[in-house]
């Protein structure tokens, strides 16, 4: 009894190889070996193929996102942000007032620039007609302010120059002897309070923008 189960079992088995041999042989008649073929060697070549990395941004004047157009002046104001960051002014990539220059002051730090000549003036006392006055804070540009330079800087367009308090963040752009574009960024201001980012001083703020060469 027991010889005969062993050789039904074996029986059995002899029979479903021989299937699976048959079933094997059949599809390899049946399908082009060109249809796997393919398909393994596409994703062999998916594999092969190097990853594409996005090219490196490059840098534009006075890091600006994007570059200014032909004919324009490109600049940057901003802002001193508590005792670690000071205030910087950038003029056509030029830091006219920066930490690198070592000429950052406690109070409104102004760049002239000659808008007649590439010159560069990091301070001129009586600016002359057709200049561009930059003007940024660092620590506190209110205390020592006195109601006449107040009154200058409104007359150059300033709205913010009579809010000023006591460690306000002020930036500033205007023209002497001509008339800026209405649709770029002249003024911001932050004043100091309760939420400040640095303890006793406001969050940095920054203008910036570009300005036409042919104003005058």
């Amino acid at each position: 009894m027991f010889v005969k189960q062993h050789l039904v079992k074996l029986a059995g088995l002899l029979l479903t190889s021989l299937v699976a041999w048959y079933l094997g042989c059949l599809f390899a008649v049946l399908i082009p070996k060109e249809t796997i073929t393919v398909p393994i060697a596409y994703l062999e070549d998916i594999v092969k193929k190097p990853v594409l990395k996005a090219p490196v941004p490059k840098r534009q004047k006075c890091d600006h996102w994007s570059p200014c157009s032909p004919g324009n002046y490109a600049y940057r104001i901003l802002s001193g942000g508590g005792t670690g960051r000071l205030a910087k002014i950038c003029f056509e990539d030029d830091l006219l007032i920066s930490e690198e220059k070592g000429n950052v002051g406690r109070g409104i730090n102004i760049a002239i620039v000659n808008y007649h000549s590439d010159e560069m003036v990091t301070f001129i006392k009586n600016a002359p007609e057709g200049s561009l006055l930059l003007m940024v804070t660092h620590d506190d540009g209110s205390t020592r302010l006195k109601d006449g330079a107040k009154k200058l800087v409104e007359e150059l367009g300033s709205k913010e120059i009579q809010n000023m308090k006591f460690r306000s963040s002020w930036a500033f752009i205007a023209a002497k002897g001509f008339k800026l574009p209405d649709d770029i960024q002249k003024e911001k201001i932050n004043h100091s309070d309760k939420n400040n980012r640095y303890g006793g001083w406001p969050a940095e703020i920054q203008i910036e923008g570009c300005i036409p060469r042919n104003l005058i």
